[in-house]
């Protein structure tokens, strides 16, 4: 009989949850993984952005930059777990990066921004501008040619 007959086709030493682990993550998560989710609000004269990115060094994973009234947060993420036993050795490794633009209102000053990280929360305060009068919405009449 051929080896590859008498060999089942899967490692019985691993339980039936470590084997659905990758659909799990592909289904709850990594579909999604370049994204990185955030909350938006108001705080008295500030706008707050509030990243989720837990696990990351901010000083060497996480880049924040402002351009075409847009701030860009781009973070990198690198994890390696092991697993020793008896009888086995396992190793997974997990990587990826991660990217999000938040339109900014006019007259945000890319200067006056500041950045925070604690607890896994990017927190970025950006100063709002003094309202501006704005022109009233008016209908534009359409001509035929």
């Amino acid at each position: 009989m051929n080896e590859v007959f008498k060999r089942p086709s899967f490692d019985l030493r691993r339980s039936p949850f470590e084997m659905m682990e990758p659909l799990r993550r592909m289904f709850e998560g990594d579909l999604e993984s370049s994204s990185i989710r955030v909350e938006e609000l108001v705080d008295g004269n500030t706008l707050v952005v509030r990243a989720e990115l837990p696990g990351i060094d901010p000083e060497q994973d996480v880049d924040i930059s402002v351009a075409e009234e847009h701030l860009h947060i781009r973070a990198q993420r690198q994890e390696r777990t092991e697993e020793k036993g008896k009888d086995r050795y396992r190793s997974e490794f997990r990587y990826g990066s991660f990217s999000r633009s938040i339109p900014l209102p006019k007259g945000v000053k890319n200067d006056d921004i500041s950045a925070t990280y604690r607890d896994g929360v990017l927190e970025v305060r950006a100063p709002l501008p003094a309202e501006t009068e704005q022109e009233p919405a008016r209908k534009i009449h359409i001509t035929r040619g």
